[in-house]
């Protein structure tokens, strides 16, 4: 018997039987309702995992309306609307609204379990990420990995996904985009979480040092092996080795790093006999690992075993409407940590930060927000305060210049997501603040596809 529980809504007994029948011998677990009423008590009541909502239901109520009441419950489960082929453009609408997608009177059964089988994966999947966010944030904190932009949802929905399988990982970002909280993560989310998670700096480490730090060593193995030591490797078994900046390991050790993922076994230092390990191998790079390959400065066979899942970051520059978000973040933080009464951001401190490159990313924004708490002695953060050393520098000393429309959009976007931020997601307000008609506003938002629901205050 399958787990996934359907809610069916359908005015026509005759159909809802037949619905019901049919999927109950596909093995799912099947509950029918007649009416928008009885469907709703049912969803009050239980968590299911998809809803299939007919359009025109017999009470005042259509199935439009029902979808977005039963969102308000569950906002996450799917609804598949079912319509006759006269209202089709009514549920091409209904998806506007939310519908995950719509199935047309007398159904094809292959089409009927397609969707159903489809919407299922996107509920487990939202989910898993869900689940995700929550072990994150209750164990290290939402400030590398949360986010509202679509960028940021796109890299959980991956990492959702690769937690549940065992294969390699290669995290790759510019410094600062949080890589080893992503491996935390994926960590976290595997059947591995109840074992040790190991994250290694191998530039961090000298190139001597660096095979007795990785395998271990016996007593006396070397000068100054006064005692045994268990590697990293080692200390992984049986769960997960995170090896951060693998592009600077070089080339003799991932001539060993290779034979190790190849045999899953390796000899410490001094010992005669191999160890076998169980280990799953996440790795990070700021480089491109592949122009790495092509100028002979990283093994080819290497990079194919560590490079089966790549997860690519993005900065903070290419994810700006998260910005709001993580300094409010860093704030709630700070003014805890130095036993001070929250700050709060002045409108040209807001633009400033939106308007910034972030070179140095999220941990970047992070020493500014510090900073700027730290030196503050008013309630509200001026801009004075704000990137004191960076105001400098122009686009043609940084060698960003950009041509005149590219750096046209980028301000318009930049522009709006800072506007929408202190407008707290309020169109309306935003107009007035920019001296704008409304309707200029809506156009920018569409042009840069900025969705104003981001920016609106978490209650």
């Amino acid at each position: 018997m399958s787990d996934d529980r359907i809610l069916i809504v359908d005015d026509d007994k005759n159909m809802l039987e037949v619905l019901s029948l049919r999927l109950e011998t596909e093995g799912y677990n099947v509950t029918a309702a007649t009416s928008a009423g009885e469907a709703f008590n049912h969803v009050k009541d239980t968590l299911f995992d998809l809803a299939l909502v007919d359009l025109r239901l017999g009470d005042d109520e259509s199935g439009i309306e029902l979808m977005k009441r039963l969102h308000q419950v569950s906002p996450e489960m799917p609804v598949i609307i079912l319509t006759a082929h006269g209202t089709i453009d009514t549920a091409v609408e209904a998806m506007k609204l939310g519908a995950y997608s719509f199935l047309t009177k007398p159904f094809n059964r292959r089409e009927l379990l397609l969707q159903i089988k489809n919407g299922l994966e996107k509920s487990s999947l939202s989910r898993e990420v869900r689940r995700l966010k929550s072990l994150v944030e209750e164990r290290y904190g939402i400030e590398n990995i949360i986010g509202k932009s679509k960028r940021m949802h796109e890299v959980m929905e991956q990492v959702a996904r690769a937690a549940e399988t065992d294969s390699n990982v290669c995290i790759c970002g510019e410094s600062g985009t949080g890589k080893e909280l992503i491996a935390k993560s994926l960590h976290l989310l595997s059947a591995r979480k109840d074992n040790t998670f190991v994250a290694v700096n191998c530039a961090a480490i000298p190139e001597g040092l660096l095979e007795g730090e990785m395998f271990g060593h016996e007593k006396g193995a070397f000068t100054g092996a006064i005692r045994a030591r268990k590697g990293y490797f080692a200390q992984a078994d049986k769960g997960t080795l995170f090896l951060d900046e693998v592009s600077e390991m070089p080339e003799s050790m991932q001539v060993k790093l290779l034979r190790v993922l190849q045999e899953r076994r390796f000899f410490p230092l001094g010992k005669e006999a191999p160890i076998s390990v169980d280990t799953r191998i996440i790795t990070a790079t700021n480089k491109n690992l592949e122009e790495e390959v092509k100028n002979n400065r990283f093994r080819k066979d290497l990079f194919y075993r560590i490079y089966v899942i790549p997860i690519n970051l993005p900065p903070l520059r290419d994810r700006r409407e998260d910005i709001p978000l993580l300094v409010d973040h860093f704030l709630d933080a700070f003014s805890e940590k130095m036993k001070k009464d929250k700050k709060r951001l002045s409108s040209t401190a807001m633009q400033k930060l939106m308007a910034y490159p972030w070179p140095g990313n999220v941990r970047e924004l992070e020493n500014v927000i510090e900073y700027a708490v730290a030196m503050c002695v008013k309630d509200v953060i001026e801009d004075d305060l704000i990137l004191q050393t960076n105001t400098g520098e122009t686009a043609v000393e940084t060698g960003e210049l950009k041509p005149f429309r590219e750096a046209k959009e980028q301000f318009e976007k930049n522009y709006i997501a800072g506007i929408l931020s202190l407008a707290e997601g309020n169109v309306s307000r935003a107009a007035k603040m920019a001296g704008k008609y409304r309707g200029d506003i809506y156009a920018l938002l569409k042009k840069h596809a900025v969705d104003p629901a981001l920016f609106k205050k978490e209650d």
